[in-house]
C-alpha cells in the first residue's frame, strides 16, 4: 500500500501522519507541543524524529507499505516554488530552506505549503467540503488563516499569499495585530485573543466564573476556557463568544460577497463552541451579504479535528508531485 506522510506545524503542535494515497486513512500519528522558544533547530530535530516513528510505525502496520514522499504544511508567508518559509512571527523562522531540509534528513522527496491551505485542501479532499467546487476555509487557532478553493483547485494567489483572511482588516481603528497592521480578524477572533477579550473584561471589573476555572489564574484562560464557560451559560463568556462570531461574521460575509462559495469550514478548538458560535455567526453573515450568496452557501463546522492539516499536507505533496 502506498502512503504519503503529512506534518502540520502549528505555533502549539506538531503533528505528523501516514495518509494512504487516497486519502481513505491515517495509519499511523504522532504529535507533540511545538515549544517554539526551545529554537528552530530543537524544532526541527523533534518533527524529524516524530516523521520517524511514524515512518516506522506505518511499515510495523503495513509491512509492505511504501512511502511516497512528504506534504508539509507551515506557517507562512512561503515561496512554495522553493520551498522555503519566508517569515513565521510565532516560530521565528526567517527565509527557511524547510523543504531540502525535510528531503535532506528524511530522504523522501517533499512539498511545501501554507498550513493553513492544507487543513483547508484536506477538509475539501475528505472532510466537511468534500465535492464543493467552490469552497472557503478559515483555520482558528494561535492564528487565523485561510484557504481558497476556487473551481476545484487550491488557489495560491500570485505570490503565494491568497488566503490570509485573518490578516484581513475588520476595523480600520481596531486592534494592532501582530503583523504590525490594526484591526485584523485575528485580532479580535483567534485564539489567545478570545481569551485577551476574556481577561480584559474581568480585569475591568465584569463578574464571571472564568477566574475560578483557573484557580484565580487570569493568564492561565484560554480561548478552551471560555468555551467551556460558555457552554455552561456564564454571561461573560456567552458575551465572548457572541462577539467572535460577530467579527468571523463581519469577515466570512466580505468571503462570501467576493468569492460567492458553496461551502465555508471553519476549522480549528473554537468550533467546540457550537451552536453559541455558530447559530450568530450565520446569523451575522445573513445580515452582511448578498441574500443569493448566503442561499448558496453553507456554513459548516470542520469534520477532520486535529487532522486536517496532515491530509491536506499529503493531497498538497500529490498536487504538486503531479504537476512537476
Amino acid at each position: 500500500m502506498r502512503f504519503v506522510l503529512g506534518i502540520d506545524i502549528g505555533g502549539t503542535n506538531l503533528v505528523v501522519g501516514s495518509v494512504a494515497e487516497d486519502g481513505s486513512s491515517i495509519v499511523a500519528t504522532a504529535s507533540e507541543p511545538t515549544q517554539a522558544e526551545a529554537g528552530t533547530k530543537d524544532v526541527l530535530e523533534r518533527l524529524v524524529g516524530l516523521a520517524e516513528r511514524t515512518i516506522a510505525a506505518t511499515r510495523r502496520e503495513s509491512p509492505d507499505a511504501e512511502i511516497l514522499g512528504v506534504g508539509v504544511g507551515a506557517p507562512g508567508p512561503l515561496d512554495t516554488r522553493r520551498g522555503i518559509v519566508l517569515l513565521t512571527p510565532n516560530l521565528g523562522w526567517v527565509n527557511l530552506p524547510l523543504r531540502q531540509i525535510i528531503h535532506d534528513r528524511l530522504g523522501l522527496a517533499a512539498a511545501l505549503d501554507n498550513d493553513a491551505n492544507c487543513a483547508v485542501l484536506g477538509e475539501w479532499w475528505v472532510g466537511a467540503a468534500r465535492g464543493a467546487r467552490q469552497a472557503i476555509g478559515i483555520t482558528i487557532g494561535t492564528g487565523i488563516g485561510g484557504g481558497l478553493i476556487l473551481d476545484g483547485k487550491l488557489y495560491h494567489g500570485a505570490s503565494d499569499v491568497a488566503g490570509e483572511i485573518g490578516h484581513t482588516t475588520i476595523d480600520t481603528e481596531g486592534r494592532r495585530c501582530k503583523c504590525g497592521n490594526y484591526g485584523c480578524l485575528e485580532a479580535y477572533a483567534s485564539g489567545p485573543n478570545i481569551a485577551l477579550r476574556a481577561v480584559e473584561e474581568i480585569e475591568a471589573g465584569a463578574v464571571s466564573r472564568l477566574p475560578s476555572l483557573v484557580n484565580g489564574d487570569l493568564r492561565r484562560i484560554t480561548a478552551q476556557t471560555v468555551y467551556q464557560a460558555a457552554q455552561d451559560g456564564d454571561e461573560l463568556a456567552l458575551e465572548v463568544v457572541n462577539d467572535t462570531a460577530k467579527f468571523l461574521g463581519v469577515g466570512i460575509g466580505n468571503l462570501l460577497n467576493v468569492f460567492n462559495p458553496e461551502v465555508v469550514v471553519v476549522c480549528g478548538g473554537v468550533t467546540a463552541a457550537g451552536d453559541h458560535l455558530f447559530v450568530p455567526l450565520r446569523r451575522e453573515v445573513a445580515r452582511r451579504a448578498f441574500k443569493p450568496a448566503v442561499a448558496a452557501c453553507r456554513i459548516v463546522p470542520g469534520a477532520l479535528a486535529g487532522t486536517a492539516g496532515v491530509y491536506g499536507a499529503a493531497k498538497a505533496f500529490l498536487d504538486q508531485t503531479a504537476r512537476a
